[in-house]
């Protein structure tokens, strides 16, 4: 009996670390449940791709039902202009200028009135010339004598040194004094020179 007394102090301390183990886990608060961890990534910039450009801006004027400026597609020609203005005014002169010629972003197209004499754009004000508009002769660069039909940088010079030497031209045929303009070519450039007002 005495072994037994004499046990039951071990067993109780036992028992009683045991019932402490079993409260603690049942007491103790449940363990935070990992959450799910999201790793944000920096976006990379979004390199901005390009806008193609398919539009151009062209301002019609003169012989015109509506003259405006206008968008056209890129590759447009004079003749879309025109259509794009409502086409040509009842006294317009289509001979007189390039329905065929293409058109760049920020050009003027005028289209001239029967009997308009049309003065080519001046070398300072930024213009480049129009499509099928006349030239002055008298005025005009080597650039845009350079780019009359037939007529090269060399003849350009030439029609530069002739009015230098001899004065602005007065008629239209005195060109063909200038070295290297015959008939044949004068016929050429008849309608895209004059010799202004």
């Amino acid at each position: 009996m005495d072994r037994l007394q004499h046990l039951r102090v071990p067993i109780m301390i036992v028992l009683t670390a045991l019932a402490g183990f079993v409260i603690f886990l049942v007491l103790r608060p449940a363990p935070a449940s990992p959450g799910i961890i999201v790793t944000l990534r920096p976006t990379p910039a979004e390199t901005p791709t390009p806008i193609p450009v398919s539009a151009i801006l062209v301002y019609v004027s003169g012989a015109v039902k509506h003259p405006d400026v206008y968008s056209l597609s890129i590759g447009s020609i004079v003749k879309d202009a025109m259509n794009a203005a409502g086409g040509p005014a009842v006294d317009a002169d289509l001979d007189r200028i390039n329905l065929a010629a293409a058109l760049s972003d920020g050009m003027q197209v005028h289209f001239p009135h029967l009997g308009e004499v049309v003065p080519a754009p001046g070398a300072s004000s930024g213009e480049s010339a129009l499509p099928g508009a006349p030239i002055d002769i008298n005025t005009a660069t080597l650039e845009q004598l350079d780019a009359l039909p037939g007529i090269g940088p060399a003849i350009a010079q030439r029609i530069i040194d002739y009015r230098q030497a001899n004065g602005p031209f007065t008629a239209l045929d005195q060109i063909k004094e200038v070295k290297g303009i015959g008939d044949a070519l004068f016929e050429k450039i008849k309608d895209l020179i004059t010799v202004g007002p």
